[in-house]
């Protein structure tokens, strides 16, 4: 009796993630979106500029890495003026948008896409592969009730021309970022709630930081920030260091003061252990730092970019609930802001682990 075995050949579908290149929340974000892709057998190829291509590489060195123009918005140095040199930005976005819609069109045929994954890119979206749109700001925050309407009738029009959209946080009702990603009505297209997303994990180390300032987002206030709060770190005489977000600079920065380390950029295990080994410790209140910290429980001192205003709900929400500790840039006291850290009793963070990022994976196939 003989026995035939059949050559059953499995085509492995094609995925191109593309995270937005505001800051680098949006392409950390992706990393366990692309870390699961990888697990469940997808080819999964990357399409960024700049920082976040320089972030993507360091993270996974093998996957290809198409070059995809970023929006490249400029920001205002003073908080008055942020919305203003925001908004006359829009005719730019609009033709990135325009822009990156026509690119996608060239890339499907030169590498034989099935599925499209764009973190908040509005143009990848094409009616030849599957597309999946990611965001946590279905109702956007702009300070104003009838501006808030308006941008978000035009959110919902670009959205539903995705096959589906992916929100990063949990149904209620723990929600994390609050109004923004849970309003009252959703986007017409399929949408799937996949959890947390963070590309750290959680273990128990010892405390031996005293203080960790965590430096991100946009310029030129992340320079702002980061001169403001290191010329006060520098008169304090225990265990710190300072993360500043860059990682396309070097490692490592030489620090005269014994007391104080400096990085530009860490790697991500890295910079997991040094969260959780950290006791106090001070942030932007970009939603995908917020992430990592609930993931990682621990608590924080959140600093909103000025004349951000989803930084600023978030901030302000997550302090109601007792999560974090909310503070302001301006007039900012770093010795004043520990003492109220202390002095503030934050409930436990909730856990964060699920299984639904895995699920929404598995539906692609």
């Amino acid at each position: 009796m003989s026995t035939t075995i059949k050559n059953i050949n499995i085509t492995r579908k094609r995925v191109l993630v593309a995270p937005l290149d505001w800051g680098l929340g949006h392409t950390t974000r992706c990393i366990p979106i692309i870390k699961e892709l990888q697990r469940q057998n997808f080819t999964v190829l990357l399409a960024a500029e700049g920082n976040s291509a320089h972030l993507l590489r360091k993270e996974f060195p093998s996957l290809t890495i198409i070059s995809l123009k970023g929006y490249r918005i400029s920001y205002s140095n003073t908080q008055g003026f942020f919305k203003v040199k925001l908004f006359g930005q829009t005719p730019k976005i609009l033709k990135a948008l325009k822009q990156e819609h026509t690119w996608l069109q060239k890339i499907i045929k030169e590498h034989e896409l099935d599925i499209v994954i764009s973190d908040n890119r509005y143009g990848l979206y094409n009616t030849k592969v599957k597309s999946i749109f990611i965001t946590h700001q279905l109702a956007i925050e702009t300070g104003y009730i009838f501006t808030n309407w308006i941008v978000k009738k035009l959110n919902y029009r670009l959205i539903n021309r995705f096959d589906g959209c992916w929100i990063p946080d949990e149904e209620s009702p723990f929600d994390l970022a609050g109004k923004l990603s849970h309003p009252k009505a959703l986007p017409a297209i399929p949408t799937t709630y996949i959890g947390i997303l963070t590309r750290f994990k959680y273990w128990k180390v010892e405390k031996n930081i005293d203080l960790l300032v965590l430096i991100s987002g946009p310029e030129p206030q992340r320079t702002a920030f980061e001169n403001m709060v290191l010329l006060q770190m520098t008169k304090l005489s225990f265990k710190m260091v300072l993360v500043r977000g860059l990682p396309g600079a070097p490692n490592k920065i030489i620090n005269t003061k014994k007391e104080l380390e400096i990085f530009d950029h860490l790697p991500a295990l890295e910079l997991s252990k040094l969260i959780q080994s950290s006791k106090t410790i001070i942030a932007r209140s970009g939603y995908s730092t917020i992430m990592d910290l609930i993931s990682l429980q621990q608590k924080a001192i959140l600093i909103p970019t000025p004349g951000q205003t989803e930084q600023e709900y978030l901030s302000s929400y997550l302090s109601a609930k007792k999560y974090f500790v909310a503070a302001q840039q301006r007039r900012f006291n770093l010795i004043k802001e520990l003492q109220n850290f202390k002095s503030v009793e934050l409930k436990t963070l909730p856990a964060a682990e699920n299984n639904k990022l895995q699920e929404a994976i598995i539906c692609l196939k």
